[in-house]
């Protein structure tokens, strides 16, 4: 049986590359690519983590991962002990026929049946496609608490103004939302938030929010948060009462500070992954969401109040907050490190909002 370790060390030493250097370039430590090398799995916290490492490994090594990762469970597969009750002493000459031609007849099912679901998916997509361009227009109306929805290529809002309803358009939803309005057509670029004069009368009526635009696909819409200006501009989108107040006084080692003003606004937070990271968030006290990433992996999270992210490797990803159309770029920690750490808004007790990043334990 082939060694997956076997094949890491005989690889490593025949580019004479150092445990070292290769945890600087994969942000996998040495205790664990060590345990590669002597298949020792007892080290890894848990089977994903050993599988992720051992890919990133063996794809830097330039070996073929998939085939490592089929070595290590046949190894796993033929190390387990074999149940009593499946033990048998002697097979008759005919269980074998039987068992070939029952090997040959699931193969014939499996191969009709992944043809048959592919021609249902077909379908499908023929079926969304054909739904999408007949797709009926819809109307919202706003007022001063938030309308969160996905809008469409000619949906319609209307806006209640004391001189009278205004009727605004949506013109179109490819890599920003265009609307039509009386003071003429007026675009919100993703992640951006604009008070809107609709009317023309020099005067910002409404405020718009866009979270979610594609690039490329009209059908998929725009995601976006509205709402009439009110008399209290410093929170468009954003309860005040949903901001913690916070003392100053919190050690400058425990928190860093990305940005500050005097208002709270959605935000957005860029992930892309460079390394294996097991990577968990939750935003907004919603449910919490988590995964395995790689290199090339990327995560958007769009939150009103905050995010709370774990993860397995502090140094596996790049991360970027998007507020208030600037971009501010972020470090969460270092290589192998497990970390928690809060990214939200707080307020002062001077009055002023920040974005603020809280190591936790």
């Amino acid at each position: 049986m082939q060694s997956y370790g076997e094949l890491l060390k005989k690889a490593r030493e025949e580019k004479d590359i150092t445990f070292e250097k290769i945890e600087r370039d994969t942000s996998i430590t040495i205790r664990y690519l060590q345990a590669l090398e002597n298949e020792d799995v007892d080290v890894f916290p848990g089977e994903p983590y050993l599988i992720g490492f051992l890919r990133n490994y063996a794809d830097y090594l330039g070996l073929d991962s998939q085939q490592l990762v089929s070595f290590y469970k046949n190894k796993k597969i033929q190390e387990s002990p074999v149940p009593e009750g499946l033990i048998e002493k002697h097979r008759p000459r005919s269980f074998f026929v039987i068992l070939f031609i029952s090997i040959i007849a699931v193969a014939a099912l499996a191969v009709y049946l992944s043809l048959f679901f592919m021609q249902k998916s077909r379908e499908k997509v023929a079926a969304r496609i054909a739904v999408s361009k007949t797709m009926n227009t819809h109307s919202y109306t706003l007022s001063d608490k938030p309308l969160e929805i996905r809008v469409y290529k000619g949906d319609h809002i209307e806006v209640p103004l004391h001189s009278g309803t205004v009727l605004l358009t949506v013109a179109d939803t490819i890599s920003s939302l265009s609307l039509d309005t009386p003071a003429g057509n007026q675009i919100i670029d993703l992640s951006e938030e604009l008070e809107l004069d609709v009317d023309g009368d020099a005067v910002n009526d409404i405020i718009v929010y866009v979270s979610d635009v594609s690039s490329a696909k009209m059908d998929r819409g725009a995601e976006v948060r509205m709402l009439l200006k009110s008399g209290d501009p410093n929170m468009p989108g954003v309860s005040q009462e949903s901001i913690p107040v916070e003392s100053v006084s919190v050690s400058a080692e425990n928190r860093a500070v990305v940005l500050q003003d005097n208002r709270a606004y959605p935000f957005t937070l860029n992930v892309s992954f460079r390394g294996a990271c097991i990577y968990r968030y939750q935003k907004d006290n919603d449910n919490s969401v988590e995964d395995y990433y790689t290199r090339g992996d990327i995560v958007t999270i769009t939150a009103s109040n905050g995010v709370r992210v774990w993860m397995s490797n502090g140094n596996a990803a790049k991360v970027q907050i998007v507020a208030d159309g600037k971009t501010y770029d972020i470090e969460l920690g270092n290589p192998g490190e497990v970390l928690v750490k809060d990214i939200k808004w707080i307020k002062d007790p001077d009055g002023t909002y920040k974005i603020v990043v809280n190591d936790l334990d």
